[in-house]
């Protein structure tokens, strides 16, 4: 059996042991992110709908399902409820998920649906303080000192870029890492090319363990995480998105699902 047959025969035993119905699933990991190494685990993520009735109760459910995280698989979902409530704040998670070009299950037209409107509820500065968060953190842990952890780079320098993205454009940054390395990187330049010599290793399984700083990537990273910590403050915070059409959306999808 496939890793994908393995990864469905995953989604559709969650559905039979928890009677809901899966209506989307991706990868969500490194390997959406296009940066995979040979034994990297699949990092899925989906959403899912449960019957009606389990929504008309006055007691709070848990909104979420997990399996425990094996050496292929790291799985677990979201409840559609949960997901709006996130979408209408601009989760990035979320919106990476709904934009990964690794999708295992996409049933009816929900996700569709909820893409459409992500213009609506786009949070340029929430999602900049979230990418900004996972690259500060990353960069005080890991990469500080001669010797550094050196594929957390690539955890530093994906999030610093989709701030940059977010600055440029306004919108949700490409979840492929390649996608932000070619529009916002020089091309030719020491930078670029030291980036795309640890992506080559990275790829091809190379031991990528404790070595010396890359000079060019900690410059970068150390001048783009001090500026966007700044261009972060003065953005203006958007209103949380469109919440009569998503309750809309939310019944709909309900209907939809169990018709």
């Amino acid at each position: 059996m496939s890793e994908q047959q393995q990864i469905l025969a995953q989604l559709r035993q969650i559905e039979r042991e928890e009677q809901v119905r899966i209506i989307y699933a991706c990868e969500s990991g490194s390997r959406a992110w296009g940066f995979p190494s040979k034994d990297s685990d699949y990092d899925v993520r989906f959403i899912y709908v449960r019957p009606v009735d389990w929504y008309l109760s006055i007691f709070e459910k848990r909104d979420v399902i997990e399996r425990p995280i094996s050496d292929l698989l790291d799985i677990n979902g979201w409840d559609l409820k949960k997901a709006l409530n996130l979408f209408r704040k601009s989760n990035p998670p979320l919106l990476e998920w709904l934009q990964s070009p690794i999708v295992y299950m996409e049933e009816g037209s929900a996700a569709e649906q909820i893409r459409e409107l992500s213009a609506l509820t786009f949070s340029p500065k929430a999602c900049m303080y979230h990418y900004l968060h996972m690259a500060e953190g990353n960069y005080r842990e890991y990469l500080q000192g001669e010797r550094v952890k050196i594929k957390k780079y690539f955890y530093v320098l994906r999030p610093v870029l989709a701030c940059e993205w977010i600055e440029k454009y306004g919108t949700m940054p490409p979840i492929e890492f390649t996608a932000l390395t070619d529009e916002l990187l020089p091309a030719r330049s020491e930078l670029k090319a030291a980036v795309d010599s640890l992506l080559i290793r990275k790829k091809a399984g190379d031991e990528m363990d404790y070595e010396p700083q890359i000079g060019p990537i900690n410059a970068f990273l150390d001048q783009k995480i001090q500026y966007y910590k700044e261009v972060a403050k003065g953005m203006s915070s958007s209103a949380d998105g469109q919440n009569t059409q998503l309750d809309e959306l939310f019944r709909k999808l309900l209907k939809e699902t169990w018709k």
